[in-house]
């Protein structure tokens, strides 16, 4: 009598602690979702599973692809489908878990496989599953309903808002890769504008930069995911876009004589560097070595002058080397992870 006793309340003890386990799962998988799709900035819950995702799969999918640096055009969004399966696969067992600590509210009482057969088809918002459920069980059947449709739903708005930042990100890049070559440089962005007999089109480029360095860094900052993802039709990544257009603004800071481009050339690079800055941290990259050199400077002082620019009077290129290592390595950290080129000084 005892006996049957104290294991009626071990048998309760357990099917609580079976319930209380799927609670946490499933608090902790839509926090996850919460944080990375709607919240602004990178995951900051206990999951954090794109994250670990991503940290897990770049080293395998560069190896899979047999010596090719360059992440695949395919890699970012197979993450992101990676990440809402796991997602869902937390919630489906978390549910799964209370519907089993629930069993005896369920006509008939399912095993656990049928448990998580039960609440995968109200996840789905099918429900096929046949079981009767009663008293708390139901409710439990209904959140799961709610919790799949709205990770769904938030799937396909994230999709939409990928879509969008990549968008706004690779019209910039076709933009000055058309005129800069591939990859951009700066040097031949400014040789170009030179042989079109247009050099005070380079203004509306310094305005266009800054302009696309705060759309990238909004975007890119909000949903870390963006940074990985390609598009067939770009040739070159963001950091060569970056780079080349960070070597513009410090050209005209420091080598050409033009004082109505030295406002817009020094805001452009201080929005350059808080973007490279500010990704490379959510990735968790540092700087790395930069062969920029002073005697790279005088080269290309004088195709500057060969275009047709006028140099400043003194041009010191220590400052010129010191400047663009500042953000020429933090560039070539990201270029590298990425298995992307830099933006070469000289062409």
């Amino acid at each position: 009598m005892e006996f049957s006793r104290l294991w009626r309340r071990l048998a309760v003890i357990a099917r609580a602690i079976e319930i209380a386990a799927g609670v946490v799962l499933v608090v902790l998988a839509l926090r996850d979702v919460f944080d990375t799709v709607v919240v602004p900035g990178e995951s900051r819950g206990a999951l954090r599973v794109a994250r670990r995702l991503l940290v897990v799969a770049v080293p395998i999918w560069k190896w899979t692809r047999r010596g090719k640096r360059a992440v695949s055009t395919s890699f970012a969004p197979a993450i992101l489908m990676g990440s809402f399966f796991i997602w869902m696969g937390l919630l489906l067992l978390g549910f799964g878990l209370v519907a089993h600590g629930l069993r005896y509210s369920f006509s008939p009482s399912p095993d656990f496989l049928q448990a998580l057969f039960i609440v995968g088809s109200a996840l789905c918002t099918v429900g096929l599953s046949g079981i009767e459920a009663q008293g708390p069980a139901r409710w439990a059947l209904v959140l799961a309903g709610f919790s799949g449709l709205s990770v769904l739903t938030m799937a396909v708005t994230y999709l939409l808002e990928v879509q969008e930042g990549i968008s706004r990100r690779d019209s910039g890049i076709l933009k000055l890769t058309t005129a800069a070559g591939e990859p951009p440089s700066a040097l031949g962005l400014l040789e170009r504008y030179a042989d079109l007999n247009s050099p005070e089109e380079i203004r509306r480029v310094l305005y266009g930069g800054r302009d696309w360095c705060a759309s990238v860094l909004q975007s890119h900052a909000s949903h870390p995911s963006l940074i990985y993802f390609r598009s067939a039709s770009v040739g070159a990544g963001w950091p060569a876009t970056l780079g080349a257009m960070m070597d513009l603004a410090l050209i005209l800071e420091l080598l050409i004589d033009d004082p109505g481009s030295l406002a817009p050339a020094i805001l452009l690079r201080s929005e350059g560097l808080r973007l490279i800055d500010e990704l490379n941290r959510v990735v968790g990259l540092d700087p790395l070595v930069d062969d920029t050199t002073g005697a790279s400077v005088p080269q290309l002082c004088a195709r500057l002058a060969a275009a047709g620019y006028k140099l400043r009077p003194s041009i010191d290129a220590l400052t010129f080397t010191e400047r663009r290592r500042r953000h020429a390595t933090c560039v070539q950290a990201a270029a590298e992870h990425l298995g992307t080129a830099a933006a070469p000084l000289l062409p």
